[in-house]
Parts: C-alpha cells; structure tokens; sequence
C-alpha cells in the first residue's frame, strides 16, 4: 500500500475541554485542555495512521502556533512536510458544556497566505505525490488563497496520475469538480447548493448523484446526511449506509474520520461498497470520543462489522 498524501492548506490546533454551563459575562472555569493537529487533511493522516496505513500530510504552518503544530504532530508519529509561512497558524476550539450535553465550536479563519507561498505548496504536492497513488485534498481554504486552488491540486493529480480525494465546499468545491476529481465527498446541505435544487427526500437525492456523476465530474460520489448516514454513487451501483446507533460524545473530526477510513479502505484495494463501510465506521467510532481525539482502530473494528450498505440501483 503507497502513502497516502494529505494536504491541508489551513491547519489548525484544535482545542477542546469542558465547562459546566456556558453563560454570558462570568467567567467560565474550564477543565484541563486537549490539543491536537487539526485541519481535513492532518486529521484524516491521523486515521489513516490509526488504522494501521501510511500517511504524508503536507501542509503550511508558521509562528510559535506553527511550532507547536510541529510537536504535536511529531507526538503522533506522522510523516509530514512542512512549508514555512510568515503569518502564525491558527487555533480553533470547542466547548463542551456539561449542563446540556451541547457542543460549541469556534473555527478561526486562519493566516492570509501569500502567493508564493501557497504556490510552495502546489509545488511541494508535486513533488510528493509522485509515487503517491490516492492524495486527500480536504478542509477550507486559507485567507489568500484563490478559490479554484483546489481545481489547481486536481490537475497536479491528474499530471502524477494519482486519484483525488477532496473534501472541502462552496466555490473551491464546484471550481475542483469542474476540473474532475476521483472521489467527492459533500454533504446533503453542500451537494444540495452544488445542484441548485431541492434534494433532501432520499429518492430524489438519489436520483439527483446519479445524474450528476454521468456528468463525469467524478468516479465515486459520496452524500453524507448526518444520522440517516451516507449516499454512495459510482458507475456500478449506488449504496446507502446507516450508522449503528452510539452514545455521541462529540462530533468534531467525524466528517474527516470518514474520509480517512474510505480512502484507507480503497488504497487497500477493497471495493467502494467495503471501502464504504469502513468510512462509516471511522465516522461513528470518532462520535464516540470527546474533545478532538477522533476515532479509534479497536471502536472502528468493531462498529464495521455491524454496517451493512443496501444496494438502491
């Protein structure tokens, strides 16, 4: 199995702890923290990883936050190549609030990249992805970035020969899906604005990725629809998956678990439908750790063999 190539262009540390009730003006006493590398990419390194397979992740990162991302990622034991840039890597967080069992997430916008430097990084993805045979491109583009950047990676892909994975919305989106992908990943709210068109009854979403992977954008085209599970379109048969019912305790890194746990399963050689179950099953497994800490191999394992996809056309 080649590594998998990961590329995100708007990392983060994510931080995570837990405060009784949220409330305006007091001073809210929080418990210990939890930090970890964050961003689409580096998460779904880190499932990969988890899942016993081989990651690269390339990625920006500059300042002391820059740093620390460094050592964090050095914790987990990932291959990585980092792209030195001048403004200072960004901090998200999450709140958990004991009272309610709710979840607040704060996602900062991250450094304003210049021009050279995230061309640095489509040149880094060139260099890297040459005997990479799947690159995961995933996550939100940072401040001066252009939005077709990812169309940029996919024909960086297409030159390398290797297939891409992407995972991002809005304009980067629908710019990357016109230069053609390998596998696409929106959820029903994304793919809904990508159609221009009501879509949420499960026949007519159905319907509706059909038609749109005839249009050749992309090979494999996965829906996600949050608890009624996900949608998976390919030339030979479209699959709908529900996930077993868990106890949630957060949802933070789910949607990359998923893609970390699908694209492993593909580079493994295994058919969409098996790939499929297995993104399935990494995107449960990570609702059943708090904070920031994603899913785990023994959680995934055991959830795989409880999801069984039902075959629709």
């Amino acid at each position: 199995m080649k590594p998998i190539v990961t590329l995100t262009i708007n990392p983060t540390i994510d931080l995570a702890t837990t405060v009784e009730e949220v409330t305006p003006e007091h001073k809210l006493r929080c418990e210990p923290e939890r930090r970890d590398p964050g961003g689409g990419g580096l998460n779904v390194a880190r499932v990969v990883s988890e899942l016993g397979g081989e990651a690269l992740a390339l990625y920006p990162r500059g300042g002391p936050t820059g740093e620390l991302l460094e050592r964090l990622l050095e914790q987990k034991g990932l291959r990585r190549w980092s792209i030195s840039i001048s403004g200072h890597t960004r901090e998200n967080f999450t709140v958990a609030e004991k009272k309610s069992g709710r979840e607040f997430r704060f996602v900062m916008p991250g450094p304003t990249l210049s021009e050279a430097e995230w061309q640095a990084c489509l040149e880094a993805l060139s260099t890297v992805a040459a005997e990479a045979e799947y690159i995961v491109a995933s996550g939100s583009l940072a401040p001066g970035v252009p939005v077709d950047f990812y169309a940029r990676v996919a024909r960086v892909a297409r030159k390398q020969n290797a297939r891409l994975v992407l995972d991002t919305s809005g304009e980067p989106l629908r710019a990357a899906l016109e230069e053609g992908v390998f596998f696409a990943k929106p959820n029903r709210k994304e793919f809904r604005d990508m159609m221009g068109a009501q879509v949420d009854e499960p026949a007519t979403l159905a319907a509706a990725a059909r038609s749109y992977l005839e249009r050749g954008r992309a090979e494999v085209l996965v829906v996600s629809m949050g608890a009624d599970g996900a949608l998976l379109t390919t030339r030979e048969g479209q699959y709908r998956a529900v996930p077993p019912p868990v106890e949630t305790h957060s949802s933070v890194g789910a949607g990359d678990s998923f893609v970390g746990g699908m694209t492993f399963g593909l580079a493994r050689g295994l058919p969409p439908p098996e790939a499929f179950r297995w993104g399935i099953a990494c995107g449960t497994a990570a609702l059943l750790t708090a904070g920031t800490e994603l899913c785990r191999r023994e959680d995934t394992e055991r959830l795989v063999a409880q999801i069984q996809p039902t075959r629709l056309a």
